[in-house]
């Protein structure tokens, strides 16, 4: 069972995502994630990437975000998401966008979109093959000071060169790694 840990919409039991195709944030790795980026999440523009069931921007809106965007790509996750935020009131104090994450991004740089926290969970395959910080910043959707957090097994070697990474939190198979944008040049063109 998913359960918003804290703040607004604290002890609201979330929907899952039937099947495999979405793995949900545990628990204790939510909590330690937000106990960590806390003090970022109040009066942020939020970027849930990779957003599976919506737990990790929920939070984000339960702990003081103003606004969640939801990048997803799985229809059946979509539909979870919507009714999530249905659930907890705030639909409008979100976004969800149904469509392959690099598009999104795309598409959210030319709507001149620039987040303060950017959390992804991608499939694990993906980090493998692509790397979703290029297009981020390629694109220039993270404001100077922005953070980004990347969840991922451990067996998985990612060592982007985008952003400066600034931690990393191990808790069993999973970790958490962030990354910094130290340098704000703006959108780039391709």
């Amino acid at each position: 069972m998913i359960r918003v840990i804290s703040g607004l919409y604290k002890g609201k039991k979330l929907k899952n995502v039937s099947g495999s195709k979405v793995r949900p944030l545990p628990g204790r790795l939510k909590e330690s994630l937000f106990s960590i980026i806390q003090e970022n999440v109040r009066g942020s523009l939020f970027l849930d990437g990779f957003a599976g069931t919506g737990s990790a921007g929920i939070e984000a809106l339960s702990r003081g975000a103003d606004y969640v965007v939801f990048i997803e790509e799985y229809y059946p996750a979509v539909k979870v998401i919507h009714s999530n935020l249905e659930k907890c009131g705030a639909e409008e104090k979100s976004r969800v966008i149904h469509g392959e994450f690099n598009r999104s991004v795309i598409h959210l740089s030319k709507e001149e979109a620039c987040f303060d926290v950017i959390f992804l969970d991608p499939p694990y395959r993906l980090l493998e093959n692509r790397n979703p910080l290029k297009v981020i910043r390629k694109r220039g959707i993270l404001k100077k000071n922005g953070l980004i957090v990347i969840r991922h097994h451990r067996k998985i070697r990612f060592s982007p060169k985008d952003f400066k990474k600034s931690r990393q939190v191990t808790m069993g198979d999973d970790i958490l790694a962030f990354f910094i944008n130290l340098d704000y040049s703006g959108k780039q063109s391709e």
